[in-house]
């Protein structure tokens, strides 16, 4: 089994001491996001989970106690910097703050194991292409003796990003290109492997791999694993990546980005933490009496070894 820790939430930045907590009892309950009364626990052991992912905009607070997880589990770490600032993702550091807890974080894990994740790419009156290559060359140019790879994705028109980011402006086909085209420039120029994730197009042209950026092979490359050769289904249009457990929850995260999926409004992750109890094994409140607790499959994705 795959372990997400960052899908739904940042566990990283916000729920730190819960997250850690949770590896050192060696479980984790996770409530079903459609069905509430329906919740899932996972054993949260070396030998019933492949990898653990995560994916933060912030990986300050965890480095103290990161070594807990990483010395007894394989790992992969997602890390975003983008080129916006407060007005757009007021929790969120600013970048060369976010720069050096990368090399930090490279420095401690291995830079095979981290990956910059440049997304969503969005256009505004403030946010032009040119600020975006200008930002992203200046990043490029720093976190490239650090990562493993470049991940970037288009924003998705969401129905809630009507009201939560009026100022934004839909991309053409030929935004795309152009974006595409400067980005896969930048990183050949400081050697930087760059892939898409989730977008539909091929920037091949550009040097832009097109593949899932939480595949079995980069995992198993990562952490020296040999994993099954198993098809992907993904979790939506698009994506190519390895089925996972997610243990987050949406509506959490508080660092209040106006393009989050995973939010319907800011002021309902601020609300929804003042349940969390960091000694619960579910990261928002606890057990209610007409719960349902079942037990998930965590069926590995190892290749079996030749004896």
């Amino acid at each position: 089994m795959i372990l997400n820790t960052g899908g739904r939430t940042d566990t990283v930045q916000f729920y730190t001491e819960w997250l850690l907590r949770r590896f050192e009892e060696g479980y984790v309950l996770s409530r079903n996001p459609l069905f509430p009364n329906k919740v899932t626990r996972y054993e949260l052991t070396p030998d019933k989970v492949d990898c653990v992912v995560f994916c933060s905009k912030n990986y300050k607070p965890i480095l103290p106690g990161l070594h807990e997880i990483t010395n007894r589990f394989n790992t992969y770490f997602h890390y975003t910097i983008t080129a916006y600032g407060k007005d757009i993702e007021p929790g969120v550091p600013p970048i060369d703050e976010s720069m050096e807890t990368l090399a930090r974080l490279s420095g401690q894990v291995g830079r095979q194991r981290v990956a910059w994740r440049y997304d969503p790419v969005l256009l505004t009156k403030d946010y032009t292409i040119e600020r975006h290559f200008e930002t992203f060359e200046r990043m490029a140019g720093k976190l490239s003796p650090y990562i493993d790879r470049c991940i970037f994705s288009f924003v998705e028109m969401y129905k809630k990003l009507e009201y939560n980011m009026p100022e934004l402006i839909p991309l053409t086909e030929d935004d795309r290109e152009r974006l595409a085209q400067g980005l896969g420039q930048i990183t050949e120029k400081y050697g930087i492997y760059i892939q898409t994730c989730g977008t539909n197009g091929d920037f091949s042209k550009y040097g832009i791999h097109s593949s899932g950026c939480m595949t079995l092979d980069i995992l198993g490359n990562a952490n020296g694993v040999a994993f099954r050769n198993l098809k992907h289904k993904g979790a939506r249009q698009g994506c190519h990546c390895i089925e996972s457990r997610d243990i987050g929850a949406y509506d959490t995260c508080m660092n209040g980005c106006k393009y989050c999926y995973a939010n319907k409004n800011s002021r309902k992750a601020f609300e929804n933490y003042k349940l969390h109890d960091p000694s619960s094994p579910l990261l928002l409140g606890g057990l209610k009496p007409d719960d349902t607790v079942v037990q998930g499959a965590q069926k590995t994705f190892r290749a079996k070894e030749r004896r």
